[in-house]
């Protein structure tokens, strides 16, 4: 009996469990390297349990996980409204109708991704540059979420990355010095872009305007963002809205390459 019904698996139900795959490696991107990760985590070992004791007929205990999953959908929308956010962003971005950008939506099909064509080194080497000389900056890396939103609000560029070209344009006195810079594929997109302020409460009070904005941006979208304080010269990483740790700019480097692959 059993293998009448394993007979009887069609092809839906094969594209149902490639989909639901597609959509847990979707979410799994979103809340990695945020404390969201161990929520999402939790939640799949709950799922698997409530699946588990329904298949095994255990039918008091299926009942009671069952209604914590169906009560908890409230709480998660609560607690997930910034990955949600993204994901919607995400799906409803400019960059998702392109072609060439729809496809690199599903870039974890193969081992390259087109990212890492980015001189990651020229932007470190500029920041370092920078931070010795104690000259303010921001420099946000686009990922997969379109910045044609914050783009508009600045000066339009293509220019290649170069370590030079970044330091000229954050320089005390060039005109593009104020605002962000954006990188897209290896090429400066846009200077002097404007971004959205965060409000959050726990960004300690010693980082300033430039900061807030870096948190502001990647808490809306999946960006990257540098920062090179002015008042100390210290260089800031920031993804998913918080500040990431790394001992030396090596580690950054190699940070920032990993994160642009995936």
């Amino acid at each position: 009996m059993d293998f009448l019904n394993f007979l009887d698996f069609k092809i839906t139900d094969f594209l149902d469990i490639i989909l639901v795959a597609i959509l847990l490696f979707y979410i799994y991107k979103l809340v990695r390297g945020t404390v969201a990760i161990n929520i999402f985590i939790g939640i799949v070992i709950v799922w698997a349990l409530w699946k588990l004791t329904e298949l095994v007929e255990m039918k008091m205990i299926s009942s009671m996980v069952g209604g914590f999953m169906n009560i908890g959908l409230i709480a998660l929308i609560i607690v997930f409204q910034q990955e949600i956010r993204k994901f919607l962003l995400m799906v409803g971005s400019t960059n998702f109708a392109s072609k060439r950008n729809f496809l690199r939506q599903f870039k974890f099909l193969k081992q390259e991704a087109l990212t890492t064509e980015i001189d990651v080194e020229a932007i470190i080497g500029a920041c370092d540059r920078m931070s010795s000389s104690k000259t303010g900056a921001i420099i946000v890396i686009e990922r997969n979420n379109s910045l044609d939103f914050v783009k508009s609000s600045g000066d339009k560029m293509n220019i290649e990355v170069t370590q030079p070209i970044i330091e000229s344009i954050f320089y005390k006195n060039s005109p593009l010095h104020d605002g962000a810079a954006v990188i897209q594929n290896n090429f400066i997109v846009a200077t002097r872009v404007i971004l959205p302020v965060s409000n959050e409460r726990t960004i300690p009070l010693r980082f300033g305007l430039r900061h807030r904005a870096a948190v502001g941006i990647t808490e809306k979208t999946d960006a990257l963002a540098l920062v090179v304080s002015e008042e100390t010269g210290t260089i800031s990483y920031i993804k998913n809205g918080e500040f990431t740790l790394f001992k030396d700019l090596t580690e950054l480097t190699s940070v920032i390459k990993n994160d642009l692959i995936y």
